[in-house]
């Protein structure tokens, strides 16, 4: 019933006079406000081709609905519209998929048909004025089909001309017959899979929407932040992230929920203030002075959870934090959080380690093996790799010597008294001068700032070789250097690193020997005089320090004792002494908290937690010495546990840095669809912005000055 070359009469703000719901051509068929009419009764469009057979007018929302077709909302007040803006909107639906002649493009009966297709154009190719061929990108942008454009006796002049008028990277609705192709010496075009046995002569084509022309140089584009959409069209690598991120979050779906008993809860994503440990966001409200807080973590909700006999809970989480931002942090992130009632740690790290070993091998093929997991307490990875995430795969394990260094020694490698002393060695190269070159060109470098100025003294460097008196070790003694050659097992060529620090508990994520660690295994391999670590190597680390000093970077829970919960005030002590240390010196208590770390990343962490309201409240009111006020604010999680929450335990696991982890990305913000920037901001759509004085109003705000 198309009017082609018609003009297009949109109605006006009511049907005419003339016409009402109750009759009409449609015999005044009617669906509330819904009035329909047919198509060139009341509405004259041009169908491009094409046929449509009837349109609705929703008066009040200004929608056009014609049947199987979905036409572009128009302002009830509009008489007139472009009306390529229109038809780019109506189109009829397709025959076949790139997908389904990708399958069928060997059989003999495919020659000839007529077939209608979309996709986005690719990169023309002008054989001739006459002549051009175009690929037709599916809208995976991953596998394409050759449209023959030819200025003959088999497609119109108009067409031609239409084809070759639209812009690369454009959507389109092609109509042609298909043909056999000649044979292609390539079956891909760049990362593009191509359909190597048909091709397309069309009959006709629709532009669905035009890519501006002001960016057709796309392939040489690369796309910032600001134009994210075109990023995600035109970076291959980053559309797959997205699809393996999609991927593996129905694994752990899958793994949780059909194979472990879990059950999905969303819990609330505006929540109140707590002091947890990190800055929050605030909402403000209409009503005054009220405001809610975003969740740091579902850590609350998940407990009162236990206590509702709730046996397993998980779910894929938003969370949110007001902090610093780094490589791999995000102010909002994703994390997969799960809480287990009636279990203890080791239950935990059981079940997340069965769900890791299957995404590794589902998504990677990578065995991680059938054992589980090392299980190694902070102390120990402190003194051994000074890291509490260490990357074990590099070796170079720290060992503490002081006890075999003269004094004399002792006294040059910094100001400290009575220092604890740690060593390690680096097999650079099995050319003593080839080390010695890499030495002092790093300790130039800026890298090694930090550890010039490191108060606690320089690190003290050697270079063991045989050629020289006591291989090159000569103020260690004799004693001292034989013991610390078998020792360390060294050999010809391979650089020792001394580092003093002060003897007493580890405190914090690293020592500054477990920084320098890193930053000359990392500068090596850079220069290529190492090989840079492979494989996933995994491990725990539990019993942390329960609390650990207050300091002015992080704010803590608030308390006016000095002293913070290293994790949150929620985690319960690792023993029956650790919990009765807590009330005559804290600071050697340890957790019941555990890190899963994996190539020196902190994947996920959590704890066996305080399921006693009266213990808890013991915390935070005795031990931290959190004000009346800071208290009330988890009264809701106190009164929960005092309704015979059982035991129980849980973990969450950084969801992008996961992923991140898994594809070898530097930065989380490669596997984020629309991450933020370093400033926390989004350019694409230009967040934060400016807080208008109306809205500062609505909500009973007003801006501080400086």
């Amino acid at each position: 019933m198309g009017v082609p070359n018609a003009d297009i009469m949109l109605p006006p703000r009511r049907p005419p006079n003339h016409l009402s719901p109750a009759k009409g051509e449609f015999d005044g068929t009617t669906d509330g406000q819904l009035i329909w009419y047919t198509l060139g009764f009341h509405h004259l469009i041009q169908s491009v081709g094409f046929t449509a057979t009837a349109i609705w007018w929703r008066k009040e929302l200004g929608v056009l609905i014609s049947t199987g077709l979905v036409i572009n909302r128009i302002d009830p007040l509009t008489t007139s519209m472009d009306l390529s803006d229109l038809t780019r909107s109506i189109y009829p639906s397709t025959n076949t998929s790139h997908a389904q002649l990708k399958k069928d493009q060997n059989l003999p009966e495919l020659i000839g048909k007529e077939v209608t297709i979309q996709g986005y154009l690719g990169q023309r190719s002008d054989l001739s004025k006459n002549l051009s061929f175009i690929p037709l990108l599916n809208s995976g942008l991953d596998t394409s089909i050759q449209i023959v454009c030819a200025r003959d006796k088999t497609q119109s002049d108009d067409t031609f001309e239409r084809i070759r008028a639209i812009s690369s990277h454009s959507p389109v609705l092609v109509q042609g017959v298909l043909k056999e192709r000649k044979p292609t010496a390539n079956s891909t075009l760049g990362e593009v899979e191509k359909i190597t046995r048909v091709e397309i002569a069309p009959t006709n084509i629709q532009c669905l929407n035009r890519f501006p022309s002001e960016s057709l140089a796309i392939e040489n584009t690369i796309f910032g932040p600001a134009q994210r959409h075109l990023h995600i069209r035109t970076d291959k690598s980053l559309r797959d992230a997205l699809l393996f991120r999609a991927k593996c979050a129905q694994v752990c779906r899958n793994y949780l929920g059909e194979e472990h008993g879990f059950l999905e809860i969303e819990t609330p994503l505006l929540f109140r203030s707590t002091p947890e440990g990190a800055r929050e966001f605030l909402v403000p409200t209409r009503s005054k002075g009220n405001a809610y807080a975003l969740p740091q973590s579902p850590q609350q909700y998940k407990q009162i959870l236990m206590a509702s006999g709730i046996q397993r809970y998980y779910q894929i989480a938003k969370c949110f934090r007001d902090e610093d931002l780094r490589a791999d942090r995000q102010p909002e992130f994703t994390q997969l959080d799960l809480e287990m009632a009636f279990s203890r740690s080791g239950d935990v790290m059981d079940c997340v380690e069965g769900l890791v070993k299957k995404l590794w091998l589902q998504m990677l093929a990578y065995d991680t093996g059938t054992g589980p997991f090392p299980r190694l307490s902070y102390q120990q990875v402190m003194a051994k790799y000074g890291s509490d995430k260490p990357d074990v795969r590099l070796g170079m394990e720290i060992m503490r010597i002081d006890y075999m260094l003269p004094v004399d020694l002792t006294s040059k490698l910094g100001p400290l008294n009575n220092p604890a002393i740690d060593v390690m060695k680096l097999s650079v190269s099995d050319r003593p001068n080839e080390t010695r070159k890499f030495v002092a060109n790093f300790m130039d470098s800026s890298e090694a700032a930090p550890f010039n100025s490191n108060l606690g003294g320089q690190p003290g460097i050697f270079v063991f070789d045989s050629s020289k008196p006591l291989s090159g070790l000569q103020v260690f003694g004799f004693e001292a250097a034989e013991q610390l050659e078998e020792i360390l097992d060294l050999q010809h060529g391979d650089l020792v690193v001394l580092q003093a620090r002060k003897d007493e508990p580890f405190q914090g994520g690293s020592t500054p020997i477990g920084n320098l660690r890193l930053a000359l295994h990392r500068s090596a391999v850079a220069q290529g005089l190492i090989e840079a670590p492979e494989g996933f190597n995994f491990l725990w680390v539990n019993q942390f320090p329960l609390f650990q000093p207050s300091n002015d970077a992080d704010p803590g829970q608030g308390g006016n004792a000095g002293i913070s919960s290293t994790h949150h005030p929620f985690t319960a002590p690792a023993s029956v002494t650790d919990a009765e240390i807590i009330a005559t010196d804290p600071l050697k208590a340890k957790a019941d908290h555990y890190d899963l770390v994996v190539n020196g990343v902190e994947l996920g962490g959590g704890s066996r937690r305080i399921h006693s309201a009266e213990f808890q409240e013991y915390i935070m009111r005795n031990v931290l010495q959190m004000n009346p006020e800071r208290l009330q604010d988890f009264d809701h999680l106190l009164e929960a546990l005092r309704a015979g929450c059982p035991p129980h335990a849980g973990i969450a696991l950084g969801f992008d840095r996961l992923i991140a982890v898994m594809l070898g990305k530097e930065s989380v913000r490669d596997v984020i669809a629309f991450p933020k920037t370093g400033k926390g901001e989004d350019p694409l759509v230009k967040s934060p912005n400016q807080v208008t004085e109306e809205q500062l109003k609505t909500y009973h705000l007003r801006l501080r000055n400086a």
